[in-house]
C-alpha cells in the first residue's frame, strides 16, 4: 500500500483500504506508540522522584551539619561549698545558664531534686551541695 493510501485510511479511520495483514501491522503501530508513550510517562515520573529524593537528601543533610556547627553545650555537676550568708537563690543566681533554664525558680529546683533537699529546707554554711552547670568543652 502506498503511504498516501495509508494516510488517507488513518486519516478518515476508514479500514477498508488497508488489507488484513496492513490492518494487524497498523493496530501493532498503535500499540507500540501507547507503549511508547506510556513507558516515557513512567521513566518521567520515576526521573522527577529520583530528583525529589536527591534535593530531599541534601537538605536534611545541610540542615543537620548547621546543626552540627551550633554551640554544643555539655551537662556537668560540681561541688560546692556553702559560705556564711549563701542561700539557694544567690548560688543559683551566680551560676544559671539562661540557655537552658526558663528562670532561677527552675534552676533551683533543679539543686533540690539533686541534693534531696525539702521545699522549705535551709542550706547551712559549711554544707557541700552539687550544682549542675554547661559548658562547651566535653571533659
Amino acid at each position: 500500500m502506498t503511504r498516501a493510501l495509508m494516510t488517507a485510511a488513518t486519516m478518515y479511520n476508514d479500514q477498508r483500504f488497508l488489507s488484513k495483514s496492513e490492518l494487524r501491522i497498523y493496530k501493532n503501530k498503535l500499540r507500540r506508540k501507547k507503549i511508547v508513550r506510556r513507558q516515557r510517562l513512567l521513566l518521567l515520573i520515576l526521573a522527577a522522584m529520583i530528583l525529589f529524593g536527591i534535593i530531599f537528601l541534601a537538605r536534611s543533610m545541610s540542615s543537620s551539619a548547621i546543626e552540627a556547627d551550633a554551640d554544643i553545650l555539655y551537662k556537668y555537676y560540681k561541688p560546692i561549698s556553702v559560705h556564711a550568708g549563701d542561700s539557694l537563690w544567690s548560688i543559683a543566681s551566680d551560676n544559671i545558664s539562661y540557655d537552658k533554664y526558663d528562670d532561677i525558680e527552675a534552676y533551683i529546683t533543679e539543686v533540690r531534686n539533686i541534693n534531696h533537699l525539702e521545699e522549705n529546707e535551709a542550706i547551712q554554711a559549711g554544707e557541700d551541695i552539687v550544682i549542675p552547670y554547661y559548658s562547651k568543652e566535653y571533659k
